[in-house]
């Protein structure tokens, strides 16, 4: 009855599901190591918004790698905005996707040091590309900035290219060692992305908290991955069975055929 199955047509129909079943079982493992993840790294987000603010010189120095553990961390910063020596960055967008500037403002510490606070978002309302766009004075004197520790950007990480020959004031990533040979000064490794104070006036707009990595997606993908596996078997059982019946059928209707009538 189910001979059919040593036909080229059943033969190539069997190796392709065979190939499949490992295939979708490999690629539900791979959408439960992306979940792993994805729920790792969200982890580290909510540990480090949860935790108590500390000084900013306590988790990073001049020349330091911000680490992953120590990213979004809230930290503190006691000293006075230097906007003599303002830079803005380049093709920054805000909540409604809108491309202007973010303000970089060297913040010096009580020691001398400096931190790079990103005092937010501004609209590219200048009236050239090259002219510096009106920025937002900050609050002046002595002052208590709090924020979260930001690593330095790099394109790699980020995607943006690090463009050279810009208007005077304008980069295009944050760069700690790069400002501190600008500024001359010891910066302290990654910057701040400022959440207190309000700014007057609400602009600069601050940046927004960072949002989660949709983790739960790739669960529900690594599930149907498995789910599409074990239906591949099932088809193929439903499929053969269905081809023995038609054939069995057709058999019988060829066999009633040829059967002389009574007389």
């Amino acid at each position: 009855m189910y001979r059919f199955l040593l036909s080229r047509q059943w033969v190539i129909l069997t190796l392709v599901a065979l190939l499949l079943i490992p295939t979708m079982i490999r690629l539900g493992v791979w959408q439960m190591h992306r979940y792993d993840e994805r729920s790792a790294r969200n982890q580290l987000v909510s540990d480090a918004l949860g935790a108590d603010p500390v000084p900013v010189e306590r988790l990073t120095s001049p020349g330091h790698t911000v680490t992953t553990g120590q990213r979004y961390r809230t930290v503190t910063a006691t000293g006075h905005f230097d906007t003599a020596r303002e830079e803005v960055v380049r093709r920054r967008v805000n909540g409604d996707e809108q491309v202007g500037f973010h303000v970089l403002t060297p913040f010096v510490l009580t020691d001398g040091s400096v931190v790079l606070v990103n005092r937010g978002w501004i609209p590219a309302d200048a009236p050239s590309q090259t002219a510096f766009p009106k920025v937002p004075a900050p609050p002046a004197g002595r002052v208590t900035v709090t924020g979260r520790l930001m690593p330095d950007e790099t394109t790699a990480a980020s995607g943006i290219k690090d463009l050279k020959g810009l208007p005077a004031r304008q980069v295009m990533l944050i760069n700690s060692e790069q400002e501190a040979r600008r500024l001359g000064a010891r910066v302290l490794g990654g910057y701040l992305a400022q959440t207190a104070p309000e700014p007057r006036g609400g602009t600069p707009e601050l940046v927004g908290r960072p949002g989660m990595e949709n983790a739960a997606l790739n669960y529900a993908y690594a599930i149907q991955w498995w789910l599409f596996a074990a239906c591949v078997p099932v088809g193929w059982v439903v499929l053969a069975r269905r081809e023995a019946r038609d054939r069995g059928e057709t058999a019988r209707a060829s066999q009633e055929e040829t059967e002389p009538a009574p007389v």
